[in-house]
């Protein structure tokens, strides 16, 4: 298939799921619109070297998706969105009597207001333009839970029921709305955690991955910035116009668990 004609905006995409998913949306022939609330000549250059790879046009806008005003003008500043994903997110680790104020209305702005706000945004295009995909980057905690990711679980679990919203909402229209829920992702920061792990545990780098990293990942296997990203591609293609309104979890087993 090709997304050739195609215009994909993937919010958090500098680096490490966002960037996969870009990467095959791009290699399907979608243009692409890279962000991240930095602003530095590498998010561009790596933008460029994106296009250059796949012939296609692609640019890095900043937004800071912490603020609503930031992610409305992401979607008016591409002058177009086909293909909306929403990726962005943060991370905080506190018992619920001690998570702070400041990380809880963080984790919630990122990680699921913006979704809101984007997509709200997007849909007059999509609608006119008579096509469109919302592809929500939720989490195997959107369909369970771990203690001390209070902020996080209540985010993903929310961006779950906004994916639901919208897909009825536009039931009847060429739109579908569908939620992406990995497990544990072999990222450059997961990657980066596995030295310290090591040393926490006193094991080697293959114990450690699957006796704590993916403890509880069935398959023992991290998911990939790839596969995440062929699953988005899929969520654009014909094949999917009538899957809508659901989630699809790459996790290894960890849901079925």
């Amino acid at each position: 298939m090709t997304l050739k004609g195609k215009t994909a905006i993937i919010t958090g995409s500098n680096s490490g799921i966002g960037l996969g998913i870009a990467r095959e949306l791009a290699r399907a022939g979608a243009d692409v619109v890279l962000n991240s609330f930095t602003d530095r000549p590498e998010d561009h250059a790596l933008a460029q070297a994106l296009g250059a790879e796949f012939g296609v046009a692609a640019r890095y806008i900043r937004a800071d998706m912490s603020k609503g005003a930031d992610c409305r003008a992401l979607i008016e500043a591409a002058g177009g969105c086909d293909i909306l994903v929403n990726n962005a997110g943060i991370q905080h680790v506190a018992p619920l009597d001690q998570f702070p104020v400041d990380k809880w209305d963080a984790v919630i702005a990122i990680n699921l207001t913006s979704a809101f706000h984007t997509t709200a945004a997007a849909l007059p295009g999509m609608r006119a333009r008579g096509w469109g995909r919302i592809i929500n980057v939720a989490s195997a905690h959107g369909l369970t839970a771990s203690p001390y990711k209070a902020a996080y679980v209540a985010a993903k679990h929310g961006i779950v029921g906004l994916t639901k919203t919208v897909a009825l909402e536009t039931a009847r229209e060429p739109i579908t709305a569908n939620a992406i829920c990995p497990g544990y992702v072999l990222t450059p920061l997961v990657e980066a955690q596995i030295p310290d792990q090591m040393k926490t545990h006193g094991m080697g780098r293959d114990e450690v991955i699957e006796k704590v990293m993916l403890d509880r990942q069935p398959s023992k296997q991290f998911a990939t910035v790839e596969q995440l990203g062929g699953t988005a591609v899929f969520l654009c293609s014909p094949a999917a116009d009538q899957i809508t309104g659901t989630t699809i979890s790459v996790d290894g087993g960890w849901t079925a668990l």
